[in-house]
């Protein structure tokens, strides 16, 4: 997908460049609109990347801290998906452990697992946002 879009994106750009060059006000003003796209495009899939990148740093070193949330023993619908009721209790009782200790990157990971098992996307993303910030912190205190 990655290759893909790369592929897009430069090929974007060589047309807005041979419009820019064909010298045109009209070429000129489509080329600068139709550069922007790529790069607009490589911010969004660098950022996308790095979160992806950063989850996966997290999601390693939790699970070799042992510390994953377990929803083996959770009831679950025929689609896979935790039926609502085990999760929300599941929520619960994550939410008590990281308002227990809100400043540790660990909480926030599992309160971001927990939030995404409840159907909460929104709430697990800027959970997790927050717990790859705390863990930077952790690494590198000096930053």
């Amino acid at each position: 997908m990655v290759a893909a879009l790369l592929f897009y994106f430069v090929r974007l750009g060589g047309l807005a460049i041979a419009y820019i060059a064909d010298g045109g006000f009209a070429g000129i003003a489509i080329g600068i609109g139709m550069l922007a796209l790529p790069l607009v495009g490589v911010w969004i899939l660098w950022s996308t990347l790095r979160a992806a990148f950063d989850h996966q740093h997290l999601a390693r070193r939790i699970d070799e801290e042992g510390l994953e949330v377990d929803t083996s023993e959770l009831p679950r619908r025929p689609s896979g998906r935790i039926e609502r009721g085990a999760a929300d209790a599941l929520f619960a009782r994550i939410k008590t452990e990281w308002e227990a200790d809100p400043d540790n990157w660990r909480s926030s990971y599992r309160l971001a697992r927990a939030y995404d098992y409840a159907g909460d996307r929104g709430r697990a993303r800027d959970t997790m946002r927050r717990a790859v910030a705390l863990e930077k912190l952790e690494r590198d205190p000096g930053e």
